[in-house]
C-alpha cells in the first residue's frame, strides 16, 4: 500500500524542462527580443526570403547591360588610343599559345571597338530598363514589409506611367546617395592616410587600431546615409522617427558585417578550382542576397517597432 507521492526518475527532467521553458518565456518578454521576434515573424509571413531572392535575380541580371556599357566605354578609349590598342592586342597574342584562340580574341576586340556605339546605346537602354525594374521590385518588397496589412489596398495601386516615373526618380536618388556614400568613404580614407603620413605617424603601432576604428566608423556612417534614404523614401507611409533612426543603424552595422565576411571568405573560395571559375559569380549573388535580406528584415524591424510617444519622420 502506497503512503507517499509517486516519485519517478522523469520528475527531475520535467522540472528542468519546465524551468528552461520559463527562462525562454522570460527572455522572449524582453522588449528587444520581443521586437526581433515580431520582425522575424513579419519577415517570414510576408515572404521576405522570396522577395530577397527576386531582388538578387534582378540585381544580377542588371549587371549584363552595365557590362555592355563598360565594354563600349573601353572601346571608345581603345579607338582613340591606337598605341594602347596595339599593346593590348600584343599581350593577347603573346599570352596565348594557341594561334586560333589568339586570332579569335583579337577579332573579338576589334569587333567590340567597331560596334562600340551600338553596344553602348543598347546597353544603356537595357541598363535603364533593368535598373527601373530593379528599383520597382525593391520598392514593392520594402512596402510589403512596411504596410500595416499584407494585402495592397486600392490606394497602393499606381498607374504604370506614374510608377515608372517614380521608380526612375527613386533610382536616380539611390545612385546619387550611393555616389555620395562612396565618395565620403574614399575621401575620408584618403584624407586619413594623408594626414597620418604628413605627421610622420606611419610607424606607430598603437595608432593602427585607432585608424582602423575611425575608418570603420566612417564606413558605417556612409552605410547609414544610404539606408536612411532607402527606408525613408521608398515606403509609402513614413516610418516612426525613432524606429527609422535605430533600424537604419542596425542595417548600417549589418551591411558592414556582410562586407567584412565577404572580404574574408571570397579569397578562400577562389583558391579552389571551382571557386576560381565561379567564385566571382557566387560571391556577387551571395552579396546581393544578403543585402536584400538585410534590407527587408530591417524594414520589418522598423515597421514592428513599438515605442512610447512615437514621432513620425517628416
Amino acid at each position: 500500500m502506497r503512503t507517499g507521492p509517486d516519485k519517478t526518475p522523469h520528475q527531475p527532467q520535467k522540472r528542468t524542462l519546465s524551468g528552461f521553458s520559463r527562462l525562454v518565456e522570460q527572455v522572449k518578454a524582453w522588449p528587444s527580443v520581443a521586437h526581433l521576434l515580431r520582425a522575424a515573424d513579419r519577415f517570414n509571413d510576408r515572404m521576405g526570403s522570396q522577395f530577397g531572392a527576386a531582388i538578387t535575380y534582378f540585381s544580377f541580371l542588371s549587371l549584363i547591360p552595365i557590362l555592355m556599357v563598360s565594354f563600349a566605354a573601353v572601346g571608345f578609349v581603345l579607338a582613340s588610343n591606337p598605341d594602347l590598342l596595339a599593346e593590348l592586342i600584343g599581350k593577347i597574342v603573346n599570352s596565348i599559345s594557341d594561334p586560333t584562340l589568339a586570332s579569335t580574341l583579337k577579332n573579338t576586340v576589334n569587333t567590340a571597338i567597331q560596334q562600340r556605339t551600338t553596344v553602348g546605346l543598347t546597353g544603356l537602354a537595357l541598363a535603364l530598363y533593368s535598373g527601373i525594374s530593379w528599383m520597382g521590385n525593391l520598392r514593392e518588397a520594402i512596402r510589403a514589409q512596411s504596410r500595416d496589412v499584407w494585402e495592397r489596398n486600392p490606394q497602393d495601386q499606381e498607374k504604370i506611367y506614374f510608377r515608372y516615373t517614380r521608380d526612375f526618380v527613386s533610382l536616380t536618388g539611390l545612385l546619387i546617395a550611393l555616389i555620395v556614400t562612396l565618395s565620403l568613404t574614399s575621401i575620408a580614407g584618403s584624407a586619413q592616410a594623408a594626414i597620418v603620413h604628413a605627421l610622420g605617424l606611419d610607424g606607430i603601432e598603437w595608432l593602427r587600431p585607432a585608424m582602423t576604428l575611425i575608418a570603420l566608423s566612417i564606413s558605417i556612417f556612409a552605410n547609414y546615409l544610404l539606408f536612411l534614404w532607402i527606408f525613408w523614401m521608398l515606403p509609402r507611409h513614413k516610418p516612426k522617427k525613432k524606429a527609422l533612426l535605430r533600424g537604419t543603424l542596425l542595417a548600417a552595422i549589418g551591411f558592414e558585417v556582410i562586407k567584412f565576411v565577404m572580404t574574408m571568405t571570397l579569397p578562400q573560395v577562389a583558391r579552389s578550382p571551382s571557386g576560381a571559375a565561379f567564385g566571382s559569380v557566387i560571391g556577387l549573388m551571395a552579396f546581393f542576397y544578403f543585402f536584400a535580406r538585410l534590407t527587408l528584415f530591417c524594414a520589418a524591424w522598423i515597421a514592428t517597432a513599438q515605442y512610447q510617444e512615437d514621432q513620425v519622420a517628416k
